[in-house]
């Protein structure tokens, strides 16, 4: 079996990366896009590229942006991922229609996807990685783990939580970026880990709970939260809080609870090692997609070109590749003008939203230089 990734080998991200690797112990060959590879290519000449033809096409969410012509004409089943559910659903939920499979990572919107009219979603989970996790115990150095973002607005609660954490207890430099291959060393040396989600999803099941479970480490992750949907029980494999006031008396109170902290901790390990990882994943992924052999599910496959293009111009717009964004409308200008018109409207709308982002950044750059008594900040 082959799997096709629309995206170079060097674009591949943390989450992606434990499915790529759990494609290969299973047998699965890659195939990646060249280095050299366009955001508009032509989905036939890639195909035609691989050293076997697919069984399968996965367009992952990455920062690499590319919409290969002829998603909806390839006769080989086509997925997309749609890691991050909750940010822009309904876009994600159009672009979709132009795939199979959306694969959606969180509970609950698989339904959402259902009632706008694709009958081929999927659902899968983050996970851990088991090669990374499941090694004998080593010395825990930190009572206190932390791996992740923390430099957007979304991220204020974070840093005031880290930044307390990190007043009272051991903690690893929490403001660092990590390798992947260090992400899991800092995990298996930490007594605990607290996982404060995004701001605008702070009930978000995201891959930091697995990969602190499965390290072994307690973890304190807020109330409410997708883990309780997704099957984990607050005080048997995790301990919860309902406001941020509570961190530090919790972190507090396990760190001194040895064998109590100990026992959550092993609990939710064997949950997440037997039923949570990235092996466990790839079987659920390629079972669900398997059940549909020799059936396309796209709804764009039904579609007139017009509206095929439309779709196109969104997501490129989206994703500031104006050149593939024009490229299309291009085509559309002269073929169909309804369709023409609603693609130049996302066109405008994106070139808007950059615009703004652009008059922020510039604002917040000459900001940062001016020192609250006038003088310029030059050079620092």
């Amino acid at each position: 079996m082959n799997i096709l990734f629309l995206c170079r080998s060097t674009d591949v991200g943390w989450g992606q990366w434990g499915l790529t690797r759990a494609f290969e112990r299973r047998g699965i060959q890659l195939t990646y896009m060249g280095d050299e590879a366009l955001g508009d290519e032509d989905i036939f000449k890639l195909v035609a590229a691989c050293p076997e033809r697919p069984s399968l096409i996965i367009h992952p969410e990455l920062d690499f942006c590319t919409l290969p012509q002829g998603l909806e004409k390839i006769e080989i089943p086509t997925a997309c991922f749609q890691i991050d559910t909750y940010a822009y659903t309904r876009r994600r939920i159009r672009w979709s229609m132009l795939f199979d499979h959306p694969i959606v990572f969180h509970p609950g919107y698989e339904e959402q996807f259902r009632k706008a009219g694709h009958r081929g979603v999927v659902t899968i989970y983050h996970a851990a990685s088991r090669e990374l996790f499941d090694k004998p115990e080593i010395q825990r150095t930190f009572d206190v783990g932390w791996v992740g973002r923390l430099s957007f607005k979304i991220h204020d609660t974070r840093r005031r939580v880290l930044t307390a954490l990190a007043e009272r207890f051991r903690i690893n430099e929490w403001d660092k970026l990590y390798r992947f291959e260090e992400v899991a060393d800092v995990y298996r040396r930490s007594r605990i880990v607290v996982n404060v989600a995004r701001d605008d999803f702070s009930q978000d099941a995201n891959m930091r709970a697995f990969e602190a479970m499965a390290a072994g480490c307690l973890l304190i992750n807020r109330i409410p939260t997708e883990l309780t949907e997704i099957g984990f029980q607050e005080g048997v494999h995790f301990v919860g809080y309902r406001d941020e006031s509570e961190i530090v008396h919790l972190v507090s109170r396990y760190l001194s609870q040895h064998e109590e902290r100990d026992r959550i901790a092993r609990v939710g390990r064997e949950k997440v090692l037997d039923e949570h990882t990235y092996d466990n994943r790839a079987d659920t992924l390629l079972r669900k997609i398997g059940q549909h052999s020799g059936h396309f599910l796209a709804p764009a496959r039904q579609w007139t070109n017009g509206r095929v293009r439309t779709h196109y111009v969104d997501y490129y717009s989206a994703n500031r590749a104006f050149d593939c964004a024009y490229t299309q409308w291009r085509q559309l200008a002269v073929s169909n003008l309804p369709h023409a018109l609603t693609s130049g409207k996302f066109i405008a709308r994106a070139w808007l939203a950059e615009l703004r982002r652009k008059l922020f950044s510039t604002k917040a750059a000459e900001l940062s230089r001016i020192r609250p008594d006038g003088f310029r900040n030059v050079g620092r």
